[in-house]
């Protein structure tokens, strides 16, 4: 394994990670998604470049937008649980009493 995809495996992995053990706040949860994005961004990216094809190259521009959707609906779901609930706190999130 190179040492380029060993990184691009251990900064996916370390946001996963992230994600799975750090679950107190709504803001951290997103930062390790939109890092875990990133990372496959650059990945893919790298790989359409060094496939040289033409038909793999809109593929991060896709992966992109996506992303970008993903970071919109995240801070809207963020602003209304601290105006409703005070805190991004996901402990004191309780679906059942919505």
């Amino acid at each position: 394994m190179s040492p380029m995809y060993f990184s691009f495996s251990s900064a996916f992995i370390l946001g996963l990670m992230g994600l799975a053990f750090n679950r107190s706040h709504l803001l951290s949860a997103l930062l390790c998604l939109e890092g875990m994005m990133l990372i496959m961004f650059i990945t893919i990216t790298t790989w359409s470049m060094m496939l040289n094809t033409t038909a793999s190259s809109i593929i991060p521009m896709i992966l992109l937008t996506f992303s970008a959707c993903e970071a919109s609906a995240g801070l809207a779901i963020l602003v209304a649980t601290s105006r409703t609930h005070g805190s991004d706190n996901l402990q004191n999130l309780n679906l059942l009493q919505c």
